[in-house]
């Protein structure tokens, strides 16, 4: 896995047309029916990071588990991110910044590379916009105990090779559906943080380099 070469690609390929939802597994919904189906005028604007940095002859990025609260996302796999804020330039300091917050990460060492298509979650009414980037060591991980259970850090070999789709039922305001999800780590991984790594997915194929570049 040779980390200066994908980073070298990706950033390439991140400023053409980005693959989007609709050719994903229709079996993950962007657009579950429950709240509004469409952003609106009390949408909430924010921002994830898709960090990516080099550790033990692979690529790794975290994810990270919500504290188990009473509220739409609680106990759910995420990538660290939030809401915009008042200072926050644009939507990529918005990731950047949650991230710091969140996970401890040096923001300042972290380089944007582009987005991913946004992601819109009618449960809690967020607009979400993926942000990829890198840092070329592997940070020390200071999780925000309010925000943050654990950080999971994955691999790319994994994301791509090992990991196991599975379906399952759940209840949105008391409301159940079946929807499809990744295992990693033991833990459920659905939803849009799911579709997000979807769409990174078919990003990843696109790398027209030896297989020996992406895992």
């Amino acid at each position: 896995m040779q980390f200066k070469p994908l980073i070298k690609d990706l950033s390439e390929i991140l400023k053409n047309p980005l693959p989007g939802h609709a050719g994903l597994p229709p079996r993950i919904e962007p657009n579950i029916a429950f709240g509004s189906p469409t952003p609106n005028a009390k949408t909430r604007i924010s921002a994830v990071l898709l960090n990516l940095y080099p550790h033990k002859n692979d690529i790794y990025f975290p994810l990270i588990l919500r504290p188990k609260y009473d509220g739409t996302h609680g106990g759910q796999i995420a990538f660290p991110g939030g809401q915009v804020e008042p200072q926050d330039e644009n939507l990529a300091r918005t990731a950047l910044r949650e991230a710091q917050e969140e996970v401890g990460i040096k923001a300042i060492d972290v380089q944007v590379m582009g987005n991913l298509t946004k992601v819109f979650i009618p449960p809690s009414n967020f607009w979400v916009t993926p942000y990829v980037s890198f840092q070329n060591y592997r940070p020390d991980f200071f999780p925000d105990k309010r925000e943050v259970d654990k950080v999971i850090e994955v691999s790319l070999t994994d994301l791509m090779h090992n990991i196991q789709e599975e379906q399952r039922s759940i209840f949105i305001r008391k409301t159940k559906i079946k929807t499809n999800g990744f295992i990693i780590q033991d833990e459920w991984v659905w939803g849009a943080t799911a579709l997000m790594l979807y769409e990174f997915l078919e990003v990843l194929k696109q790398i027209k380099k030896s297989p020996d570049n992406i895992g």
